[in-house]
């Protein structure tokens, strides 16, 4: 059906199957959505679909490459839509005219996808239909409308607060034993943090989730060490992966995705391997979720960070037929039932929306690095959900509209300048979104932090400033106005010969076996870094 509707700039034009008027907008349901722009738009803001998926207002006439390289679609966006030829987002998209009025549409359920075509705005549900909002006017009051309907249909976090946290990643990565981190918990001393959390390297496999020769005592005894401090242990997990090396892969292959030619599901490639995914519909895999929930429980970590996440939604199929979103969000709710409400569920790696509801907080960009941005990466492959610090801060500022749902968790922060190649300003920049987000992270090792550093860290965590938002990227933080728009920025994409040399660095990275001799390389480089740690 065709109906219309007047907002404040013209008269618009919607086809679907009903529509009716709300306090928020108009509510519409059907299983597809065309609204005609009555004038032009200006810019378009499309929603990446996990945390590492970019999030961004970008104007009409900027064309979007192909993100590179192609083995990394699965890990870092919705594989489904890597080459839609139009500007495009996961569940909602959004206009913004002349006048700095918006139009936004956005799914109020699962599996739905939202695409700019020139002066259509179409939306799409992938195996069924479902609600929509259409709602006009000032940015930040639109979004807050859709978050508002959002809750209503998916819930939200219960309002926990967010624990201040030091995790072993963005110094020491996978070279973590026992010896190490037992050193750093004694050297944080008095250092106000909440909850320590080890991360990934203290798994046997990925996929095969006990401690490894590294940890002699067991992880338990790991956070039975931390916890003698009075904190909260924390520890990094990716259940919804395993590598083919894994024991869980060999002997449990049924329990895997595979696509209609019979070939496993590829969710990505990491860790110099092929990752593959579990299909979360089956009844021994949510079985085995909930057992290894509990045990992680049972070892005395009250903090889970659950990582890899979007491997439960990739395309595939399943034991159960079902949508892949709504098989997501199953699975997301059996581990957050086996864990239990009372322990703090970061999610990362995570689709957005069908996340929302059962964790505390969400990952919402990109992970940070102690570099502004890679050459390769940001110009030659113009991939902007690798790590590095404008990719965590661009897309995190642009996905802020999610607080009222969760915690938004914009990564760590740095304050260290051994190892660092971020300026004052950058690492300023990090630090204040962090505070603006209120959710506080850093890896810096102690023994790396001068004195004046280590007290700027100590302040940072007690600091609670008021915060108010002026508009899309500023803020003022009590009377100190921060602006984050210099991270915003893309670079122009290539063309001629620097964009043959981007498609062959691109074809070139796409190899197993660059990938797997760059991340031997990078082991080499990370174990002579913290050997004396």
């Amino acid at each position: 059906m065709i109906f219309s509707f007047l907002f404040g700039n013209g008269k618009y034009t919607i086809q679907t199957d009903t529509a009716k008027k709300i306090e928020a907008g108009i509510l519409l349901h059907g299983s597809q959505v065309n609204i005609s722009l009555p004038i032009p738009v200006q810019s378009f803001y499309r929603h990446g679909w996990q945390s590492w998926s970019l999030a961004a207002w970008m104007p009409v006439d900027f064309h979007l490459p192909v993100q590179k390289p192609a083995i990394l679609h699965p890990l870092q966006i919705d594989p489904l839509y890597a080459r839609h030829p139009a500007p495009n987002g996961s569940w909602v998209g959004a206009v913004r005219f002349k006048d700095g009025n918006v139009l936004l549409l956005g799914a109020l359920g699962l599996d739905a996808h939202v695409a700019l075509h020139n002066d259509e705005l179409h939306g799409w549900y992938e195996g069924s239909d479902g609600e929509w909002l259409v709602t006009y006017g000032q940015e930040m009051k639109a979004f807050r409308r859709y978050a508002s309907l959002l809750e209503e249909r998916l819930g939200s976090a219960p309002g926990k607060p967010s624990p201040r946290v030091w995790c072993s990643w963005y110094s020491l990565y996978t070279e973590i034993d026992e010896g190490r981190l037992y050193k750093i918990v004694d050297d944080l001393g008095n250092l106000p943090f909440d909850v320590l959390q080890v991360d990934d390297g203290w798994q046997l496999a990925i996929g095969d989730w006990e401690s490894n020769n590294k940890f002699p005592e067991g992880i338990d005894a790991v956070a039975e060490k931390i916890k003698a401090t009075g904190r909260q242990a924390g520890l990094w997990v990716a259940p919804l992966i395993a590598v083919k090396s894994s024991r869980l892969f060999r002997e449990h292959p049924g329990w895997f995705l595979k696509d209609m030619e019979g070939q496993f599901v590829s969710a990505g490639f990491n860790w110099g391997e092929a990752l593959y995914a579990l299909d979360i519909t089956h009844p021994d895999v949510l079985d085995w979720l909930a057992r290894l929930m509990k045990q992680i429980r049972e070892w005395g970590f009250d903090y889970i960070k659950l990582d890899f996440l979007y491997a439960g939604a990739l395309p595939g199929l399943r034991y159960t037929d079902m949508p892949r979103e709504s098989a997501y969000r199953q699975g997301v709710k059996a581990l957050r039932d086996a864990m239990g409400q009372d322990a703090y569920f970061l999610a990362c790696g995570a689709p957005i929306l069908p996340t929302i509801g059962f964790c505390d907080a969400i990952r919402v960009g990109p992970d940070i690095a102690n570099f502004w941005e890679s050459y390769c990466d940001s110009v030659m492959l113009f991939n902007p959900s690798t790590p590095g610090a404008k990719n965590a801060i661009r897309t995190s500022v642009n996905r802020l509209w999610l607080s009222p749902l969760c915690a938004t968790d914009p990564d760590v922060v740095y304050f260290r300048s051994q190892n660092n190649s971020l300026d004052t300003d950058q690492k300023r920049m990090l630090q204040d979104l962090a505070v603006v987000c209120n959710v506080k992270a850093t890896s810096d090792l102690p023994g790396w932090l001068s004195a004046d550093e280590k007290k700027a860290l100590h302040d940072f965590l007690e600091f609670k400033p008021q915060v108010k938002q002026l508009d899309r990227y500023s803020f003022l933080l009590e009377d100190r106005l921060v602006d984050f728009s210099t991270a915003t920025t893309f670079s122009e994409p290539l063309h001629g010969f620097k964009g043959y040399m981007s498609a062959l660095i691109g074809w070139i990275g796409s190899q197993p076996w660059i990938m797997w001799w760059l991340y031997k390389r990078r082991q080499r480089i990370l174990d002579k870094l913290t050997k004396k740690v």
